[in-house]
């Protein structure tokens, strides 16, 4: 899509966040919004705000995990709006636990909002993106949907999976050349209240040294640094662009180059880039979130006197035996001059 004025936009998790932000920045550029949250309170106030700046907004009180739900409510939104042009799953939730120390329950509920959440949205309104003509699937990973960080297993493998699901939707909406395609959203840090709502168990403290209220207080102060704001105008300028991948904060950038991995325009970044002019010590200065948890991990290594694993040394190719000049050398130099006659 080039532009989003008069179109219309679906958007889960609309009730606070980087939701209440698209709401707002897509209504200003003349968007009309269909939002839905399990949060009544926070739906009816970006509904609210999205009205004064003079666009059509319903609310819809939606499970994303509840696939039939969900379709519902995209039966609902096509028939009050007789379109929808993209489809905004947004809404997730976070969970911080060592695998050992998660019950089965908590992978299950994260992947039935990050992930199924995601697909859920994605096939109820794809065929109304497709009937509306022009259309956009924008689905929300995490910077920990490109690499992964202990402590976060449940929450990385649902980002994975995201990433995964939406680069093949990609590729699929590509092929088909339908009119429709598809972002992935890979946000650092951002200001919203998933902090708080973050599901944390004490195994954390095995690797970070913290218990839950300490891992959630740090998570809040120093890794969310961009604003719902910023994410907002960052995802909707790269949906115009059309992006397959799109960054938000200078953590994400920078914990990009720092593994390597491909940017939107398919170039490498280099291994541990210009990563360390992210990293300070406690003065108050941004760092990345890859580094925040490494510095934990490090400290709760060198508390239980944990000897890191020696770097392993190239192998080099073993210096000849004998230098010139010397009687092997001679002789070797001999037997070049005067070789031996071919046997019989």
């Amino acid at each position: 899509m080039k532009s989003f004025e008069n179109k219309v936009a679906a958007i889960t998790g609309a009730g606070s966040g980087i939701g209440r932000a698209l709401a707002l920045g897509l209504a200003r550029q003349g968007c009309h919004v269909a939002l839905s949250d399990v949060n009544s309170a926070g739906l009816k106030e970006t509904a609210e705000l999205v009205r004064k700046l003079g666009v059509k907004a319903s609310e819809a009180l939606v499970n994303v995990a509840d696939r039939d739900a969900v379709q519902a409510w995209a039966d609902q939104v096509m028939a009050e709006y007789g379109q929808v042009n993209a489809i905004f799953n947004n809404a997730g939730v976070a969970q911080g636990g060592t695998v050992e120390g998660n019950d089965y329950a908590d992978y299950e509920w994260v992947m039935s909002i990050n992930f199924w959440g995601v697909v859920n949205g994605t096939k109820a309104f794809l065929p109304y993106l497709k009937s509306s003509g022009e259309g956009h699937i924008v689905n929300t990973s995490s910077i920990f949907g490109l690499f992964a960080q202990p402590g976060m297993s449940a929450y990385n493998a649902s980002k994975f999976a995201v990433r995964g699901f939406t680069e093949s939707l990609r590729q699929e909406l590509d092929m088909a050349a339908c009119g429709v395609s598809a972002s992935c959203v890979h946000p650092g840090g951002i200001k919203t209240n998933i902090a708080i709502t973050a599901r944390m168990n004490d195994s954390l403290a095995s690797v970070t040294g913290q218990d839950a209220n300490q891992a959630r207080q740090q998570f809040n102060d120093q890794l969310l640094r961009t604003t719902p704001e910023q994410a907002a105008k960052v995802i909707i300028n790269g949906v115009l662009a059309n992006k397959r991948r799109i960054l938000i904060g200078g953590d994400a950038h920078a914990d990009l180059t720092a593994h390597g991995v491909a940017d939107d325009g398919g170039a490498v970044q280099p291994l541990f880039g210009d990563v360390a002019a992210n990293v300070v010590g406690d003065g108050g200065e941004e760092r990345s979130t890859a580094v925040v948890l490494r510095l934990q991990i490090a400290e709760a290594s060198h508390r239980h006197q944990m000897q890191p694993v020696p770097a392993l040394q190239p192998r080099r190719r073993a210096a000849p035996a004998s230098p010139r000049g010397s009687p092997a050398a001679a002789r070797f130099q001999s037997s070049r001059a005067h070789p031996k006659p071919p046997g019989p």
